[in-house]
């Protein structure tokens, strides 16, 4: 199953492929994507992206997972969250968001299953 490209990002809105909801964040994965909300984590901007919030689309069985740290970058990625991720053999990609949707959206194009994490504000 392939993972569905990112149609369109603007502040605070993001669109999936394949999906009528339009989100405010989200989480994306091979043949699917929801809303992330944050208040299931505890997630704050610092210290930022936890493994508990990856752990769902690492669990999708992806080879690299990309996650936007919002427009300004102003979401964190620590580096437990990147070793996490590495220790189930996955490629990690910690970029600006928009950054992370073309890249995404290349790896999709790629035919890779890939997954992502993204921050559609600051």
């Amino acid at each position: 199953m392939a993972s569905p490209k990112i149609a369109s990002l603007s502040w605070g809105q993001m669109k999936v492929q394949g999906s009528t909801l339009t989100y405010k964040d989200c989480k994306v994965w091979p043949g699917g994507s929801r809303a992330w909300d944050w208040r299931e984590t505890g997630t704050e901007h610092s210290p930022g992206v936890q493994p508990a919030d990856v752990k769902e689309v690492a669990e999708k069985g992806v080879q690299t997972l990309v996650i936007g740290r919002g427009m300004s970058e102003a979401l964190k990625v620590p580096p437990s969250t990147v070793e996490y991720l590495e220790k189930q053999g996955i490629d990690v990609r910690v970029l600006q968001t928009e950054q992370a949707v073309k890249e995404y959206n290349a790896l999709v194009a790629q035919g890779v299953r890939v997954g992502g994490v993204f921050h559609s504000t600051c």
